[in-house]
């Protein structure tokens, strides 16, 4: 393709965009099928992934489940470090059990920070140890740009990726891990009483759309991942860098759109893209200095502001035609669709009923550490998850009591308020 022809289908694509690309953030949409570029824009500029990381996260636990290293049922006990990541958390005090599946159902839905150190610390002993692990995956698929130092995507200078690189990961998901394609297009979970929807702004409103993920903070502004399946075909996008969650939408929409109808500047096998190099850029500044609290909620939710109404009719038809129709809303207009509703998933809490099998967690937890010394070995194996806790209750104070008390014997109603103080606190930060 000459430069000629490149430059008008660029102009072309740019004013289909609309106001959205006039920045032109990093883009990129790649096939899945054979992971050839069918359109790019600064796709290997790095950047801030935000809560894109987690689709690391999850290829690397899937990988561990696949090794027999781990499985989907396996238990993992809530650590401090994990219940004090900052939101967007699921908030569950330090001790609690959730398994791999349902920690992960959580963490596509939610976004879960502290899920994600839960994973982390449950699949490789500490985030450290996982974050490795995860670099290791990103050098065997070929991501070229990014680097990984937590597993949620938290702000960190360090942790970086592109828009390229975050294409190549969707498609190495649904390649390697086919069984679990679910995962990424659930709508809604529900946990109790609560129901919690997706971020996914393209779910339910798009033809076709059916997974992956969002991410933001201040630094990275709007991303996302997303994948679209047509008459067979499936594409998959990355933006990175958008204004707004209704705005990474539509750019989303939109670049799907002109690749699905033909309009594509194809650029090989993303994989084969050359690196940019440099630093990613700090959007703060751009993203959210302007902004009160309130207009950055607004910008941060506008996806899903509007009134609940399926964008299906009753027999599953789109609202708007179907997806080969040849007059389609535009991204912009997808993206301004009300909110869907969703058949919410059930998720839950503690062990899967009559696991007996070990509880994952991190090899030390600070002030946990001593608790988990002695207990996990025995508990672990011969007691079933329901009578856990009270056994750990029962034995662990008594034992350290009695050791203790002869070589203390007058500050003995010292420690026993120090207890009680200690007790209380956990409490407090996990209702918060």
């Amino acid at each position: 393709m000459n430069n000629r022809l490149k430059a008008i289908l660029c102009a072309a694509l740019a004013v289909s965009l609309g106001a959205g690309a006039a920045r032109a953030n990093p883009a990129i949409v790649i096939d899945a099928a054979s992971g050839d570029t069918l359109y790019q824009q600064d796709a290997t500029r790095v950047w801030f992934p935000a809560s894109l990381s987690k689709l690391m996260t999850v290829f690397v636990a899937l990988k561990a489940v696949k090794e027999g290293r781990i499985t989907l049922d396996t238990p993992m006990r809530v650590s401090a470090k994990a219940a004090k990541q900052k939101p967007s958390k699921m908030g569950f005090r330090p001790g609690t059990l959730v398994t791999l599946d349902n920690a992960l159902k959580m963490l596509m839905v939610k976004s879960a920070n502290d899920l994600a150190v839960v994973v982390a610390e449950g699949v490789s002993g500490s985030v450290d140890a996982f974050a490795g692990e995860m670099n290791a995956a990103a050098e065997s698929l070929g991501m070229r740009d990014s680097h990984f130092v937590n597993p949620n995507g938290l702000p960190d200078p360090r942790q970086v990726s592109s828009a390229r690189d975050m294409a190549i990961l969707g498609r190495a998901l649904y390649t390697y891990f086919p069984e679990q394609s679910g995962l990424f297009n659930i709508g809604a979970m529900q946990l109790g009483d609560r129901v919690i929807p997706t971020h996914n702004g393209m779910l339910g409103r798009y033809p076709g759309a059916d997974g992956m993920k969002t991410g933001y903070t201040c630094a990275a502004g709007f991303n996302i991942v997303a994948s679209a399946t047509r008459n067979g075909r499936r594409l998959i996008v990355a933006v990175l860098g958008s204004d707004s969650a209704k705005d990474r939408t539509a750019q989303a929409a939109s670049l799907l759109d002109n690749v699905f109808a033909g309009r594509t500047l194809s650029s090989g096998a993303a994989a084969a893209l050359p690196s940019t190099g440099g630093q990613a850029p700090d959007m703060r500044q751009e993203m959210c200095s302007h902004r009160t609290k309130a207009q950055q909620a607004v910008a941060e939710n506008e996806d899903f502001a509007q009134p609940i109404q399926s964008a299906y009719t009753p027999e599953g038809q789109s609202i708007y035609g179907s997806p080969t129709a040849v007059m389609r809303p535009t991204g912009a207009q997808i993206a301004a669709l009300p909110r869907p509703s969703f058949e919410p998933i059930p998720v839950y809490i503690g062990a899967a009923p009559g696991w007996t099998g070990r509880i994952a967690g991190p090899v030390s937890d600070g002030p946990t550490k001593a608790a988990r010394a002695k207990p996990e070995r025995k508990v672990v194996a011969a007691t079933p998850a329901k009578a856990r806790p009270t056994h750990a209750a029962k034995n662990k104070p008594v034992k350290t009591q009695a050791a203790r008390t002869p070589a203390k014997a007058q500050p003995k109603a010292k420690p026993a308020k120090t207890a009680g103080r200690v007790a209380a606190k956990p409490r407090a930060a996990s209702a918060e």
